[in-house]
This record gives structure tokens, C-alpha cells and sequence, in this order.
């Protein structure tokens, strides 16, 4: 609000009803979102409540009896004030504007986990009965509104953030729009605070409490307080172990977990009813119709849509009898544009493609991944020639007496004709073919595809068999299928039967391909009938399955290498066995997925990855708290296998790998590449530092909430990413060459809009800028990489960028220049973000002001928060002992540093070849930190006191569990010696650790 006039805010409340039409229509949209950024962060930004159980059911009955004598009372703690309520439109339900126990006001956390969008203000509040709305194109969503002061009256006019803020007009002054939500609350004259006094007579109300209630009114829209703290019965959640006595109950471990993330998967889905969409209809090559469809509103972020999804697509109207089809999505929103692309099937009703509007889409769920990692857990339990003695039992993490493999090994590492290795990689090679479990540590652009495509090339040869490469996503198994096929291989790319028709740059390998190309006689005259007529007689179809299906069996079983992701390995047609599997981006996998392709025969296996990099996306919270989210490849390295690491990086400009290399690699990335290699001689662009093509840009935009309420945007960093653009294509660079990383769907969505309404240039130049997520952007790279963080606030709250894996990815995807947008007060109250500005300020790159005027920042950088569990009069920090241990022991920030490099460089895995081996690969995870940190001394007295042997205590405080991974695993880990130690006791504590 600082940029109005103070004549308009003097005005506002008075005035403010002469600003638009009084329009008290409801909003007609009822699609459903998907629980996005924003309903993740809430969760995780919640404020520790100091809230005791006798306090909140003492006001229990109070509530009620207020909320029965008001109707207009806060449905969460009962506040009836009428200059401090609104109105939700879509559920009739009032709610304060009160944060009172929460991180947002009332009715802001209720929109947001709602989906809701659409308020009006009380009758007798001062501004009257009032529908919210934009007074230029009457835009009813909250989330989308601000306002401005009128230039000829004094008065308050309310406006959409886009389009119509963006529309230069006469009568308003659109630069000094605000938003009417700040801070997660409405602003003060839409809806007043409660005093003090209301807050002391209201409901207190946990976040906890807010969840269940909002789930509750899914199905009972007359739920109340009273219904949520009736006692629920739910199935407890075991944590993962470490270790696992045999297969059974490494299966009922796993089981659980992954039947629950199916069900939330399944839940998720066929929850998403897209109503009200535009169609625009074309025809493929195949002659089958095309429906595509763009959502503005939808986020994809959570909801795990592929192409190859089914999905139906259905008509119901005035103007033409109900229609319905199916097909498959071939066509996703990327970062250029936000349309769904849908193939139907050939149907005896013809679609209606003469009208363009009025549809309905909705997504069919199939259980199919989650079937084939069920299907290889018992495989792995009851099938004893699924994989070899040796991998069994170091998966479920037995000692094993070591083996290699007697082969003979090539003279030369690199294949000629082919990439030359360097030195880490030749000995990554050569380790891993005489190895039956080996893991190779890829860093960013050291080469993880090159070494992985040298090893297969190396072991076809060798063993001259077929060789089962997979990932877990259908990206990298092309790109690595075509790095096999250059080497001269005969490579297979299976694909799932709906994403046939989906082209890639491997198109020509693919199964479905090859034996169409390959057929003769019958078969060949069977797939021209099928082309031409789109569907064969019943009897012609079961010859032609059989058909096919020969051919295909024959293909596979003269290829040197097949090639398909993890969950494609469970298809029948790969119904032989496999002595060798390589899983590339397994840190990307979850652990069940992974044993789909090695429980297929497996003597040999390779898994590539980096765990300092984005692991598995697992969306059932109490699945990844319990350890879903922990891949095979990270367990193992808990284990005590030691990772072989690649060394030498080839991307970055030596200036970029600096801070990621100290930061997450304990200093061990060496360049591959010069400065002059990555320096663009003749650019004008203004870096603060002449030849260190990088900087911090200190913004200080204020974070808003996103059109569908899930989300966050950043409009300065938005603004100023546009101009970053446009100076870049002054100096020559191409579209293709930019890349804008940003974590909230928000911001990449205003990035877009914002770009083709404000950008200066061509607008054909923007469009082919790609604007994408951490995730989007993993294991690919650009010449310039434009980092926008968003997030800037008062409430200390920065969401994704805490985890260090998303800021590495970000980091680490740039050859010639980064820049990053962001708030140095915001973000340095985090310890990694700390460090990071003080990186950029140390080298001189950390800069505030204009573009062209770019001056060295004066800000003075927040001191770093401690963890969230922290009690101010208890011990200095907390940290819980989970699967994420580099984070856990992150936050002991005042440890002396060789105390905390030792740590970081466990939890990250002792380097085989560098100055880290900070532990023998026999010692388990528990024996480490007694032998080198701390002597467990339990007593029976509170508190339990650990000594740490280097300085220090740790604490176990009983008002906080020890994390149930650890906990659990004291039973199972024989090399933990804890003195006089009581398991039970110890699982009601959680370690502290008092600097």
C-alpha cells in the first residue's frame, strides 16, 4: 500500500463503493485444484503452537453457542464481528480476518485449502454487502485483486492483476496497484483485525484442527469443531529401516507405504473434474481427432500427469445431444505453453467439432506403477532366481564379504570415436565391470551419461548379453537410448502401448516401430488394414496380437541393450531375465521403483545418480515422512557403500562451480573447462564483476498469492527478469540459450504472461524463452540461467528454496552466466541461503539498484534462523534425526567446523577417492557417530544426557519424539552400542543439541 497516495488511503474505506459496479452475482466456476505450492508450504511454515488440549476443548461448547447466535461467526474460532468477517461465496461460511494461532488469517487459510476464490463483505461491515470483483472485466477471484487510486476522484478502484493492472489507462495509475492480500491477510480496510478482546473470547485453533475441519466439509458441509476432535482410529505408519532381517518384511515395510501413496495418487486424480474448458479440435497424422484444451488455473505441480494418461473428455448442452470419448494425453503444458493435447480413440460416436466450448475433462487413474512395484516386492520375497544371492542381501542390508568380478578388461577405458574419459571416469568404468553393486556418483556436468553409455558398451562386450538399461523418467531413457545407439549398439526402446504415437528423438528404436518396419506377409498386410480403417474384426485382432507379439519377442531377443523406465521393466513383454541392469537419475527413483528392473534375474547392478540433486516425488506426506522419499541408492550409502564420485565438471564456468563444489561436494569438483571457455569476449551485458559472469540482484518485490490460491508470484522479479531477457537479446543471445528457473508454478505462469504483455522486443523472442521449475530444469543446462525465488515476507517463511537439493539444481544449470532474483533479508535467514549471499558479496556480485547502474549492495544480510523445533528456553538448537541427514546436521551451525564438515560429508557419503573417508565402509551408521561424536549415557533421570565427545552436549528432551527412522533402527543396528541404553525410553526422545 506505501505506493498510494495518502489522500486515496485516507479515502478508501468511505469511497471506496464509488470505484466499480456492485455486481452480487456468485462466482460460476467450480473447478477443482489440485493442493499445489502453497498448501505444501502452509504445512511446512506453520508457527509452533503453544496451544495445550485442556485449552482448546474448554472453548469447545463456547463456539458453538456463539457460532448458533451468529451466523455470520468465523467458522473457525467463532469472532462475529462484522468489520472483521467475510463471506466465502462458494460454501456460504464466514471467517475473520484474524491470524490468530495460524500463519494466515482465517479466511485466507480457508480459500487456499478450499480452492475456494470468490468473498463478499458483511452488510454492516463499512464498506456493505460487497461481492469483491474487478471493476474493469468484473473478475471475481480474490487472489487476482488490488487496487489502485483513481486520478480524477479520490477513490479506491479494484482491478485484476492481469490483464487489466497491465493495461495503461487514463483514468488510473496501474503502477501503483497492490494486492487486497498481504502477508496472508486481507488488508485492514476490506476487513478489520480483531481486537484483542475478540481474539481472548474466540476459539483457539491449530493448523492441525483447520485441516481436519476442511477435510471434514469435503463430505459433511455441516461439519463442525465438534466433529473433528471426536477420537479417529488410523492405521499406524511404520518408518522404514535401514537394515532388514530377510524379504518379508523388507515387503511389509514397503507395501504399506506404496499402497498409500497410490490411494492419495487415486484420490488426487479422479478428483480433478476440468469443467467449463474451450476446445480447439484438429486431426493427427493418423486421422484420429485432437482435442486440445488450455487451463490458465491449473498447476500441475502435485498431480502426477504423464503423457500416455487417459482421460475423457465429455459434452453436455443445449446445442447437441451428451457426448463422451476417451484418449490419452500426447501433449502436456511446458514451458511455452499451457495446453493439454488429447488423442481419442476411434468411436462409433463422432466428437461434436463444431462447438468449442461447455466441456468437461477428467483424468482416469491407473494403478499400473503402483502394481508392477507390489508385483517386484513379492517377486523379491518368494523368487529365488530373481536376483543373486549377493544383491539380496545387500539390499536388505546385510554385512556381505565383498566379491568382484574375474574379467577381462579392456586397455582403454574410452571408446574410440567416442567421448574420451578422464580419469575419475576411466576408474568409474573400470571399478564398476568387475563389480556386482556399484554406485556412481554423477555431480552436475561431470558426465554421468557419457561413463553410463562407456559401461554398457563395455559390459555388452564382455558378457555378450543383453543388457537392461532404465530410469525413471521417459527424458532419460531416450537421451541415454540415443548415446547407446551412436556407440553401435542394437538398441531397443520399449514404450508403454498408449505412448506409441508420442515422437522422440529415439522414435526409430522403438519396439512398436521396429516391428512394423521388420514385417512381412500376414502381419505387414494386417498393420496396413489397422492404418486404414483404424480397427480390425475380432478374429483379425487376436491373429494380430499374435502376431505382433512374435515379432516383438524376436526383436528383443536379438538386441544388445533395452532401454525403458523402471515401471516399463514390469511390462510382460520383458518376461526374459536380465544379468546386468544400470538405472540411470535412480536418486530420482524411489526404491520399490527400482527393484522393479532388478528383480528380473539382476547379478549385476549399476545405479547412477547424485543425492545432493532432486530425489523421488512422493506426494503422501505420512509415505515420504515415513521414508518413501529416501532412494535405494541413498540407503545404500547409509549402509556404508561407498559411492564412486565422477570428479570433473564440463558446464559451468569455473566462477559458477565454486560455491556449489564447497557447498555440496566438500570441495572436490575439479573444472574441466576455463574461464576463457565459458567467457563471452565481446558482451556488453553489466556484470558487477568484470569475467565472473554472475550475480545476486537484490529485489525487494513483495511475494503475493497466485491466481488459483495454491501458488506464489513475485511482480518485481518478474519485471526485472523481462529486462535481464531483453539485455541478453541486445547482446546477441538467443532465446534457446535463456533459461528462467523458478520453484512456485505462480511465478513461472506471470513470468510468461508478463513477457508477452510488457516485453519490448519481438514477443516471438519470449515465447521461446523457456520458463520452467527446479524439477523441469534437472539434468539439463542453458548458457544463462535466471533464478527467480519469490519469496518475501516478514514471517521468516521461504518454503522450497530450504532444501539445499533444489538450490544445487539451480545452481548448477548454467555454462556462461547466472543471475538470480531474490530478497537478502528473506532468504538470509536461512543458513545455506547465508552462505550463499555472503559468497556473492565476498566475490562482489551481490547488487542492488538498476540494471544499467548496478551498485555493490549495502544490505545488512538477517542472522540465519536455527531449525523450527527450536525452544528459545531450552537448548540453542534442534535438529531431528531423519533420512535427510546433511539438513539434520546442517543446522548446527556453531559445531567447530571440523565437526560439521565431518558430518555433512557422512550424511553426503565418504568419498572413495578424495581427503573425506571420514569412516570405514564396514561401520554402520549408528557406530559412527559414537566412535567420532558422542558416548550415549542413558539415565533414568530427565533429562538424558549424550556427551559429545568434541565439545557440546546432546540432550534428549520427552516433549518431542526422536524421529521413529532412528528410533526403530536401534533395534536393528548391532553395531549401535548404546550404554545402559532403553530403546522404548529412547523413542520418546528427540536429540538436542546445546552450543
Amino acid at each position: 500500500m506505501s505506493g498510494l497516495s495518502n489522500d486515496a488511503l485516507s479515502n478508501a474505506e468511505n469511497n471506496f463503493t464509488q470505484g466499480y459496479d456492485l455486481q452480487r452475482t456468485s462466482s460460476n466456476s467450480n473447478m477443482k485444484t489440485v493442493v499445489l505450492d502453497l498448501d505444501l508450504e502452509i504445512e511446512e511454515d506453520r508457527v509452533e503452537q503453544v496451544i495445550t488440549e485442556d485449552d482448546l476443548k474448554d472453548k469447545t461448547s463456547e463456539l458453538h453457542a456463539l457460532q448458533q447466535a451468529n451466523e455470520h461467526a468465523c467458522a473457525y474460532c467463532g469472532i462475529d464481528s462484522p468489520t472483521c468477517v467475510i463471506k466465502c461465496n462458494s460454501c456460504n461460511k464466514w471467517f475473520c480476518n484474524s491470524k490468530n494461532g495460524t500463519n494466515s488469517s482465517h479466511i485466507v487459510n480457508h480459500l487456499v485449502l478450499s480452492h475456494h476464490n470468490v468473498v463478499s463483505l458483511h452488510p454492516e461491515s463499512d464498506l456493505g454487502d460487497t461481492v469483491l470483483e474487478c471493476y474493469n472485466c468484473g473478475r471475481k477471484n480474490v487472489f487476482l485483486l488490488g487496487f489502485v487510486s483513481a486520478k480524477s476522484e479520490a477513490v479506491v478502484v479494484l482491478l485484476c492483476r492481469t490483464p487489466c493492472a497491465q493495461t495503461k489507462n487514463a483514468n488510473w495509475d496501474t503502477d501503483q496497484w497492490q494486492p487486497l492480500i498481504e502477508e496472508r491477510q486481507f488488508l485492514s480496510w476490506v476487513a478489520e483485525e480483531p481486537t484483542e478482546e475478540d481474539k481472548v473470547k474466540a476459539r483457539l485453533i491449530t493448523p492441525s484442527q483447520i485441516s481436519k475441519l476442511e477435510a471434514k466439509w469435503r463430505s459433511n458441509k455441516d461439519a463442525t469443531i465438534n466433529d473433528i476432535d471426536a477420537p479417529e482410529e488410523q492405521e499406524e505408519i511404520s518408518p522404514l529401516l535401514l537394515r532388514y532381517q530377510d524379504a518379508y518384511e523388507y515387503q511389509r515395510s514397503y507395501g504399506p507405504l506404496i499402497k498409500l501413496e497410490a490411494d492419495y495418487d487415486k484420490q488426487l486424480k479422479e478428483s480433478q473434474a476440468l469443467e467449463h474448458i474451450s476446445v480447439t479440435w484438429s486431426l493427427a497424422l493418423n486421422n484420429r481427432h485432437l482435442a486440445s484444451f488450455s487451463l490458465s488455473t491449473f498447476e500441475s505441480n502435485e498431480l502426477k500427469v504423464a503423457v500416455g494418461d487417459e482421460m475423457i473428455l465429455w459434452y453436455s448442452g443445449l446445442n447437441h445431444p451428451d457426448w463422451e470419448g476417451r484418449g490419452y494425453i500426447v501433449r502436456l503444458p511446458n514451458s511455452f505453453q499451457d495446453t493439454f493435447t488429447l488423442e481419442l480413440k476411434p468411436s462409433k460416436t463422432p466428437p461434436p467439432i463444431h462447438l468449442t466450448s461447455g466441456f468437461t475433462a477428467e483424468f482416469i487413474w491407473k494403478g499400473t506403477s503402483y502394481d508392477r512395484m507390489q508385483d517386484a516386492l513379492k517377486k523379491f520375497a518368494v523368487d529365488k532366481k530373481s536376483i543373486s544371492g549377493y544383491l539380496y542381501y545387500k539390499i536388505l542390508g546385510h554385512e556381505v564379504v565383498d566379491i568382484s568380478f574375474d574379467v577381462p578388461l579392456p586397455k582403454e577405458m574410452s571408446i574410440p570415436q567416442f567421448t574420451k574419459l578422464n580419469d575419475s571416469q576411466s576408474n568409474a568404468v573400470k571399478k564398476v565391470l568387475q563389480r556386482p553393486l556399484s554406485l556412481i556418483q554423477g555431480p552436475p556436468g561431470t558426465g554421468k551419461t557419457v561413463t553410463s553409455a562407456t559401461i554398457v558398451y563395455h559390459l555388452s562386450k564382455i558378457h555378450k548379453d543383453r543388457i537392461l538399461v532404465c530410469a525413471p523418467s521417459n527424458v532419460a531413457v531416450d537421451h541415454l537410448a540415443a548415446k547407446l545407439r551412436d556407440l553401435g549398439l542394437k538398441v531397443v526402446r520399449l514404450t508403454a502401448k498408449s505412448r506409441e504415437d508420442v515422437e522422440s528423438s529415439v522414435s526409430s528404436l522403438a519396439l512398436h516401430n521396429l516391428v512394423a518396419r521388420s514385417s512381412q506377409g500376414e502381419l505387414k498386410k494386417l498393420l496396413k488394414m489397422k492404418d486404414e480403417i483404424g480397427e480390425l474384426s475380432a478374429a483379425d485382432t487376436k491373429r494380430f496380437v499374435k502376431l505382433v507379439r512374435k515379432a516383438e519377442s524376436e526383436i528383443l531377443a536379438k538386441a544388445d541393450v533395452v532401454c525403458c523406465t523402471c515401471v516399463g521393466a514390469g511390462d510382460k513383454r520383458l518376461d526374459a531375465k536380465f544379468r546386468t541392469v544400470l538405472i540411470d537419475e535412480s536418486t530420482q527413483a524411489s526404491e520399490p521403483e527400482c527393484l522393479i528392473p532388478i528383480v528380473k534375474g539382476a547379478k549385476q547392478v549399476i545405479l547412477v545418480g547424485d543425492h545432493q540433486q532432486l530425489g523421488p516425488v512422493i506426494l503422501e506426506r505420512k509415505a515420504a515422512d515415513a521414508g518413501l522419499r529416501q532412494s535405494l541408492f541413498e540407503r545404500l550409502i547409509s549402509l556404508g557403500h561407498v559411492p564412486i564420485r565422477l570428479e570433473v565438471q564440463y558446464r559451468m564456468n569455473p566462477n559458477l562451480s565454486e560455491f556449489p563444489s564447497n557447498m555440496f561436494y566438500e570441495g572436490s569438483l575439479q573444472n574441466g573447462v576455463t574461464i576463457e571457455q565459458r567467457t563471452v569476449s565481446n558482451s556488453t551485458f553489466p556484470w558487477p564483476i568484470h569475467g565472473v559472469p554472475m550475480m545476486f540482484w537484490a529485489n525487494y518485490g513483495r511475494e503475493e498469492i497466485s491466481a488459483n490460491g495454491t501458488s506464489y508470484l513475485n511482480r518485481i522479479e518478474a519485471m526485472n527478469c523481462e529486462r535481464i531477457i531483453t539485455r541478453l537479446f541486445k547482446d546477441g543471445v538467443k532465446p534457446e540459450q535463456i533459461g528462467v528457473i523458478t520453484p512456485y508454478e505462480g511465478q513461472r505462469a506471470y513470468i510468461l504472461q508478463y513477457m508477452q504483455m510488457n516485453g519490448v522486443l519481438d514477443k516471438n523472442l519470449y515465447v521461446k524463452v523457456e520458463v520452467a521449475s527446479v524439477d523441469a530444469f534437472q539434468g539439463r543446462e542453458k548458457d544463462y540461467i535466471i533464478l527467480s525465488c519469490v519469496r518475501a515476507n516478514e514471517q521468516q517463511a521461504i518454503g522450497f528454496l530450504r532444501d539445499p537439493r533444489r538450490l544445487n539444481v539451480g545452481l548448477t544449470r548454467a555454462k556462461y552466466g547466472l543471475i538470480i532474483l531474490g530478497n537478502p533479508r528473506s532468504l538470509s535467514r536461512n543458513l545455506l541461503w547465508n552462505h550463499l549471499l555472503i559468497h556473492f558479496r565476498e566475490k562482489g556480485c551481490l547488487v542492488e539498484g538498476p540494471l544499467d547502474n548496478l551498485q555493490l549492495s549495502t544490505v545488512q544480510l538477517t542472522k540465519p534462523q536455527p531449525n523450527r523445533n527450536r525452544q528459545q528456553n531450552r537448548s540453542s538448537f534442534k535438529a531431528q534425526f531423519d533420512f535427510d541427514f546433511d539438513s539434520s546436521m546442517g543446522g548446527f551451525s556453531n559445531l567447530q567446523e571440523f565437526d560439521t564438515q565431518s558430518m555433512m560429508s557422512f550424511g553426503g557419503g565418504a568419498m572413495e577417492n578424495g581427503i573425506n573417508n571420514v569412516f570405514p565402509p564396514n561401520d554402520g551408521f549408528s557406530s559412527y557417530l559414537q566412535n567420532n561424536y558422542w558416548n550415549f549415557d542413558h539415565m533414568k533421570q530427565e533429562p538424558t544426557q549424550f556427551t559429545n565427545k568434541r565439545g557440546g552436549n546432546v540432550q534428549t528432551n520427552h516433549e518431542a519424539p526422536l524421529d521413529n527412522n532412528f528410533a526403530r533402527q536401534l533395534e536393528h543396528d548391532q553395531e549401535m552400542n548404546f550404554k545402559h541404553a532403553d530403546v522404548e525410553e529412547a523413542r520418546n526422545g528427540m536429540a538436542s543439541l546445546d552450543i
